[in-house]
């Protein structure tokens, strides 16, 4: 080959030589508005904003755009000087891990305030670690700041950035310093174990407070990606962990746990549930997580009934299985109990396992890909009709002063989850009764168990069709 020759190279090499995201790690102490700063850096509101201290305690990552390149930031917890088993201690681990796996770090700190022994002592840490370090002096709307950005620079990690990030001012001249700070380093493709071609399930675990969410999702992954503990209330923010799952790429969306509405005061908690419901309308199958020890709480079943009206697969999951003695009969009334308890998803799957030991946790998957299976499901609209004629020999409508009600024709319109429309006359006199014992028979005779479906009724289009049959 001569030195001009120029070789092409296929489209899926050169797509596998292209540059990966950058991490970006957004770091400091509690409170100094490093939550803001990255929904700022992602262009919307995804991290809890709250003026209380700690409000983040897990890693949360999306994905972002500096200039025309790819970002992965990260939102971390506020560093304590803690150790041990406290939670404070969890949280530190976690975003001493977020700054070892990131590329570069913004450094975030109060401007107003000052450095604060706690920002020496972190910053030591993130000197030690290499990492290239974008110093951010946030706040600095008002000349309050200025005394505060002058300290900045004994904390050894560059000139600090003046942005106020609530106000969006200083974002360019910190996107130029974030620019120079991945200047030299090395974005070369890291080969994972995610087939990130594949469209992932998304799969969002919800349930009471302490349920233990989180502890299951550590154990499904195989480490100690969120925070656990034995205090309610850990999981604030909704977590995403993208992974292959026995041969399946999946989304997990862990979430904060939902308690009576009545007791729901605090606005950072009403803020926390907010991320839990869009987290369930935005999942594909949800993992309603009870605990062995109290299962079929009125709240489970207000949680499950929210789930049903969106329209989620659902699958009910039965932790602290080790915590039971009689597990056959445990088992057998807990599905009893479902049936009873939620007739509107009749057939709905109970696993039963215990999240923190991963015994029996592999039957998850299954009753996971069959619900969603089933909620994608298509049904012949020439095997509707015949079923539809069946049903309506064996029990026809009731007549409603005197005169029949005629159904005449059903489809399926969409999928997750399936949605039927019949077409009968008298359309607003068709009891619900009967429209429940067409929903009962399309879940039976079409193998839809657990299934949320839609029936909806509408009339004919024969224009005399409301002057009687």
């Amino acid at each position: 080959m001569g030195d001009g020759d120029v070789t092409e190279l296929p489209p899926e090499e050169a797509e596998d030589l292209a540059p990966r995201p950058a991490k970006v790690a957004i770091v400091g102490r509690p409170n100094v508005g490093k939550s803001t700063l990255f929904n700022r850096l992602a262009g919307k509101k995804l991290a809890i904003v709250n003026d209380t201290p700690g409000v983040t305690r897990d890693r949360r990552e999306t994905s972002g755009r500096l200039r025309g390149r790819s970002l992965i930031l990260m939102d971390t917890a506020g560093f304590e000087n803690a150790k041990g088993e406290k939670l404070e201690a969890k949280m530190r681990a976690q975003t001493e891990a977020a700054v070892l796996e990131a590329d570069i770090c913004l450094f975030v700190y109060d401007a107003r305030a000052g450095i604060t022994p706690l920002d020496r002592i972190f910053a030591e840490f993130v000197r030690k670690s290499g990492k290239p370090t974008v110093l951010v002096a946030n706040k600095c709307e008002s000349r309050a700041s200025d005394d505060g950005v002058t300290e900045g620079y004994a904390l050894g990690l560059g000139d600090p950035i003046e942005v106020a990030s609530e106000h969006n001012i200083g974002m360019v001249d910190l996107d130029d310093a974030m620019e120079m700070a991945l200047r030299g380093v090395d974005l070369s493709p890291i080969v994972d174990d995610i087939d990130r071609t594949d469209a992932p399930v998304r799969i969002a675990i919800v349930g009471r407070p302490n349920a233990g969410k989180s502890t299951l999702i550590n154990t499904l992954i195989g480490e100690d990606r969120l925070l656990t503990g034995p205090e309610a209330g850990v999981t604030r923010d909704a977590i995403t962990i993208d992974y292959m799952w026995a041969g399946r790429r999946v989304q997990f969306h862990d979430t904060a746990g939902m308690r009576k509405k009545a007791k729901v005061q605090e606005t950072l908690e009403k803020l926390s549930v907010g991320e839990t419901l869009r987290a369930i309308k935005f999942a594909q199958v949800v993992i309603l997580l009870m605990d062995a020890t109290k299962p079929y709480d009125k709240q489970d079943m207000q949680i499950a009934s929210l789930c049903e009206r969106e329209g989620r697969a659902m699958v009910i999951g039965v932790t602290k299985w080790d915590l039971v003695e009689n597990k056959s009969e445990m088992a057998k009334a807990l599905r009893e109990q479902a049936a009873r308890l939620l007739p509107q998803l009749k057939g709905i799957p109970v696993v039963m396992f215990s999240g923190l030991t991963g015994k029996s946790v592999d039957r998850l998957l299954p009753a996971i890909e069959r619900v969603h299976i089933d909620w994608s499901a298509k049904v012949k609209t020439s095997e509707l009709n015949e079923w539809l004629k069946e049903k309506i020999q064996r029990h026809p409508p009731p007549a409603v002063n005197g005169r029949r009600i005629k159904p005449k024709y059903i489809s399926q319109t969409k999928t997750r989850p399936p949605t039927f429309i019949l077409k009968c006359s008298r359309a607003d006199r068709l009891p619900d009764s009967y429209k429940r014992y067409l929903i009962n028979g399309i879940r039976e005779d079409f193998d839809l168990p657990g299934t949320p479906i839609r029936l909806f009724i509408r009339g004919g289009t024969n224009p005399y069709d409301n002057k009687g049959d």
